[in-house]
């Protein structure tokens, strides 16, 4: 499951050393330290390769056959093949690669389907939904009237109840379904049934699952959803960047959304290495890499909450894990400095329905991780049960800072993202 490595050129360090020691100063730390944070994973080479490729000089603004620039006709076969092999892999009628980032696909899909002052529902930040789901820091929350929705403050499960008398009450011109920090399978089906019971579209915001969905190890809502808006990074595994997947009727709205009304000229190196990541995740080898990143997720899960922290929800249906570390003594931000000096990188998050803290403390409570990359490297259950004794190691001050370093640092060079 781990990927080959390309022999770096020198061109960057004869022209400029400066930054050739930051570039290889960052893979050293990749290859150093555990890569914990839920949104991250390798990219394999052939990635890569596309990505730093000439295609990065082309302006392309518009779509294949109707560009605004000349020159086009080899890029156009690029965003094709990357659209074709979008559709294919997820089944769907109309895919736009062309979105720079999740946060652009979710921009481009509320302009597709909305006007400013629309009411939108979808999971309240507190309860692990996106900046994009309508937050006041964000385009959503000033340009659109959000209502939250939240999980059961018993099981941590999004309270379909709630979902359903929200969207009675209040009529909404979509709902989202999806989340940032949400560790278990969306029910597209429910979602579907109460956008048709009060008129609304459903759009998916699946930035963290669609890499699961690729390798059927998590549902897919695309039969749901009339728009489904993700990321092509994460457990897909492709390069930094956004798409949008629909139905025919809604393919022209779409692609206006994106380009011209809310981008510019396409990025085609990045489009080419979206293609090539479509490529790959259509293979058999890429299944067992999406199931095993589940497996390894469940073990993590499983063995934090025996190490004393407290995972919401009880554990994990996906990648993705959240937990409470203040049954060791420590919150979510004090646990990551911690964690980073011993080389374990993970996020803090915020956890729902805390009691006592205020909004600012409440958003850093938590701590939120993943096992994509891990999993990319060629690491198993055995290694998860590691990686948590390792981390409530830390958090207990068991073990020291600089042992446990040496410790993540031996794992970590033991299974290198880019072997060779």
């Amino acid at each position: 499951m781990s990927v080959t490595h390309v022999p770096e050129t020198d061109v960057l360090r004869r022209q400029d050393p400066e930054l050739a020691e930051i570039l290889l100063g960052e893979r050293e730390r990749q290859a150093s330290t555990l890569q914990l944070i839920a949104a991250e994973n390798f990219t394999s080479p052939a990635v890569l390769a596309a990505l730093g490729s000439s295609l990065a000089n082309k302006y392309a603004e518009g779509y294949p056959g109707a560009r605004y620039h000349g020159g086009c006709e080899i890029v156009d076969i690029a965003e094709r093949i990357a659209v074709d092999r979008a559709r294919t892999l997820f089944g769907a009628e109309h895919a736009n690669v062309q979105a720079h980032s999740g946060s652009s696909a979710m921009l481009a899909a509320y302009a597709a389907l909305l006007r400013p002052g629309d009411t939108v529902l979808a999971l309240g930040l507190p309860d692990g939904g996106h900046l994009t789901h309508g937050s006041p820091a964000n385009f959503s929350g000033r340009w659109f009237d959000f209502i939250p929705y939240g999980v059961d403050a018993e099981t941590g499960l999004i309270d379909h109840e709630q979902v359903r008398t929200l969207a009675r009450g209040h009529r909404p011109k979509a709902i989202v379904c999806g989340s940032t920090a949400y560790p278990r399978h969306i029910d597209y089906a429910f979602f579907r049934e109460v956008a048709d019971e009060t008129g609304a579209y459903l759009i998916a915001d699946a930035a963290h699952p669609i890499g699961l969905v690729a390798g059927g190890a998590a549902p897919s809502p695309v039969p749901y959803a009339d728009l489904v808006c993700a990321t092509t990074h994460k457990v897909l595994r492709g390069p930094r960047g956004g798409m949008l997947l629909c139905g025919g009727e809604l393919a022209e709205r779409v692609d206006r959304a994106v380009f011209p009304f809310t981008q510019g000229g396409a990025q085609m190196h990045t489009i080419a290495a979206k293609a090539v990541a479509f490529g790959e995740a259509a293979t058999p080898a890429f299944s067992v890499y999406a199931h095993q990143v589940v497996a390894n997720a469940r073990v993590l899960a499983a063995a934090l909450e025996a190490e004393g922290l407290t995972v919401t929800t009880g554990g994990t249906d996906t990648h993705l894990i959240t937990a409470d570390p203040a049954p060791l003594g420590v919150d979510g931000r004090t646990a990551r400095g911690l964690l980073a000096a011993a080389g374990m990188v993970l996020d803090c998050c915020a956890l729902p329905h805390v009691s006592g803290a205020d909004v600012t403390a409440a958003h850093v409570r938590g701590l939120r991780l993943g096992t994509a990359a891990l999993t990319t490297q060629g690491m198993g259950e055995e290694e998860m049960a590691r990686v948590a004794a390792l981390l409530a190691g830390v958090l207990r001050d068991e073990v020291e800072s600089r042992k446990a370093r040496e410790e993540v640092r031996e794992l970590a060079l033991a299974f290198p993202p880019y072997p060779g």
